[in-house]
């Protein structure tokens, strides 16, 4: 077994069992033991970020094949969701973030290897605008995370089931929270969608147009949810299946046409 493996599989383990430790007292009085989750989540995002570079820096090249770019996204999300957990109460985010994040670690050992796919480090604008797509990507996905949260806690709210939202934070707070990452995110997905107008030749070439249009037409709906919730006040069931909606539009964008290219196709 490489170093690879041994990592991946390390990562998976520590973001197992801070998964465990937050499920197992998740409708706890007190909650999960924050210190605990976090110590052992952090632990699995370092090893998962030495994992990483390892597998992403190749020379003065970046292998951006569709494994590495997933095992990126999955690295910015449980980093963003594990720091966001100090200061807010995220319990129902972390088991999410670490559990995909540690699946994923896992996959990284069983699935074939894939082609690499460079890309140079002196192609700064094609560099910046895919760092940027993806910065929106993970804040986006957040947001997404964030909608079933509200969710959750407005449903049970209306049953007036107390003791299910009791280690939870307040409704509104979370809602602000949801429309604020939201629109953060769109916000970078626009600029994102400018600079490849701008700087790529490709852009809107035959190859990647079906790209572009997804990634539009996601950005349309995160813009009209974004104006529905604070012109038409917008909320609860509708604002999830939008945003939902949205997020598996762009990840079609992002990552459809590579998984049939890398895993379909031989």
């Amino acid at each position: 077994m490489d170093s690879s493996a041994i990592l991946a599989i390390s990562a998976f383990s520590c973001y197992l069992i801070a998964a465990v430790a937050v499920i197992a007292r998740l409708f706890h009085p007190k909650g999960p033991n924050i210190t605990f989750v976090l110590t052992f989540a952090s632990l699995g995002i370092l090893l998962h970020a030495i994992g990483l570079a390892d597998r992403l820096f190749i020379h003065s090249e970046i292998n951006f094949n569709l494994p590495n770019v997933i095992a990126l996204v999955s690295l910015v999300i449980t980093a963003a969701v594990s720091v966001g957990a100090t200061k807010y109460k995220l319990n129902l985010l972390l088991p999410v973030s670490y559990i995909f994040a540690g699946l994923w670690q896992l996959s990284l050992v069983i699935l074939p290897v894939s082609d690499t796919i460079s890309l140079s480090a002196s192609k700064m604008a094609l560099v910046s605008h895919i760092t940027l797509a993806l910065v929106a990507y993970c804040i986006l996905v957040i947001a997404n995370l964030y909608a079933f949260q509200v969710t959750y806690i407005n449903q049970k709210l209306k049953t007036k089931n107390l003791a299910a939202v009791n280690h939870l934070p307040p409704l509104m707070q979370v809602e602000n929270q949801l429309f604020m990452i939201l629109a953060t995110g769109t916000l970078c997905l626009l600029i994102s969608d400018i600079t490849g107008f701008l700087f790529l030749e490709t852009f809107l070439s035959k190859e990647y147009a079906h790209k572009t249009v997804l990634s539009l037409i996601a950005l349309g709906l995160y813009v009209v949810t974004l104006w529905g919730h604070f012109k038409q006040g917008w909320r609860g069931h509708r604002v999830l299946l939008l945003i939902t909606s949205a997020t598996i539009i762009l990840t079609l964008s992002y990552f459809g046409s590579r998984f049939v290219k890398e895993f379909l196709i031989t």
